[in-house]
């Protein structure tokens, strides 16, 4: 019979309401070490919005919390979230403390020589702006001749260079971009119509996009795509083959995709999760 964790399973039950079909746990190659203990144990930061943090109600919430929980459900086991500081979660996989850490990690050459990688996210850098001024953002260089607002050695911050070399090559007028030390400055300014947009990590100015009901909306274009992926060590490939096929199972019942529309996320969605070993491996859809 499958255990429960009381913490979470209200969230559980919610995604069997957000499912549109069914997943049996014999599909499932569950690992010798969950098969027997009943219990899916992963790391998590609980602490980055929207994919992990606690509600107002104390409750975990959050995109990996939802489909941890999913994934959990699909095995028929109960779901363990351990509470992990980010750089601990490599060296605890080395240690055996946890079997996944389950964070949106991008794949480096460095952290590739110890854990290998199942992908289930993407994201990258995009611009939101005023709801009203979404039709001047159009064709192939949507930002050339627009004022943007980045935070200081942000990877949008770095990012303008490079789009001001597609401009001028393009022959149209270069991106003008304003620095600021907070993401919420940066807001304000394209609330007051100081600059035209913001440009910020996708995924959190899409959950800005549903927090504030539509203060600013996120522009279709994403910059610097980067695969995401839970880490898991490189000696584990049962958990590694567990996981791609529990995602697998969460994709294609529609949880998945449920989970990524409600917190506004549905644009950083990939077809399906993939194992990646080496950088060979990374895929851009």
């Amino acid at each position: 019979m499958k255990k429960t964790n009381k913490l979470i399973a209200p969230i559980a039950g919610a995604l069997l309401a957000l499912s549109t079909g069914s997943v049996s746990a014999a599909d499932i190659t569950v690992s010798p070490d969950v098969a027997e203990s009943g219990v899916l144990t992963i790391a998590n930061t609980l602490d980055y919005a929207p994919f992990e943090y606690l509600d107002e109600n104390g409750e975990q919430a959050g995109i990996i919390v939802e489909l941890a929980n999913a994934v959990a459900d699909a095995m028929n086991v109960e779901l363990e979230i351990q509470r992990t500081p980010f750089p601990s979660m490599i060296p605890g996989l080395a240690a055996g403390r946890f079997s996944v850490a389950w964070e949106t990690f991008s794949a480096t050459p460095e952290r590739l020589e110890k854990v290998d990688f199942v992908m289930f996210l993407k994201a990258g850098v995009a611009a939101s702006t005023l709801p009203a001024k979404v039709e001047e953002f159009s064709g192939d260089y949507p930002l050339c001749g627009k004022s943007v607002g980045v935070s200081a050695g942000s990877l949008a911050d770095f990012l303008v260079e490079k789009l001001n070399a597609e401009c001028t090559a393009n022959s149209l007028d270069v991106v003008e971009k304003s620095v600021f030390n907070t993401s919420t400055d940066i807001v304000q300014a394209v609330l007051s119509g100081r600059i035209d947009a913001r440009l910020d990590d996708a995924t959190a100015s899409s959950f800005f996009e549903i927090e504030s009901k539509g203060k600013l909306v996120v522009l279709p274009t994403l910059y610097e795509v980067s695969p995401l992926g839970m880490a898991i060590a490189k000696d584990d490939p049962d958990t590694a083959n567990m996981m791609q096929e529990a995602l697998a199972a969460v994709f294609e019942n529609g949880t998945y995709k449920a989970v990524l529309d409600k917190f506004g996320m549905g644009a950083y969605a990939i077809n399906a999760p993939y194992l990646v070993s080496a950088m060979d491996d990374l895929r851009q859809d």
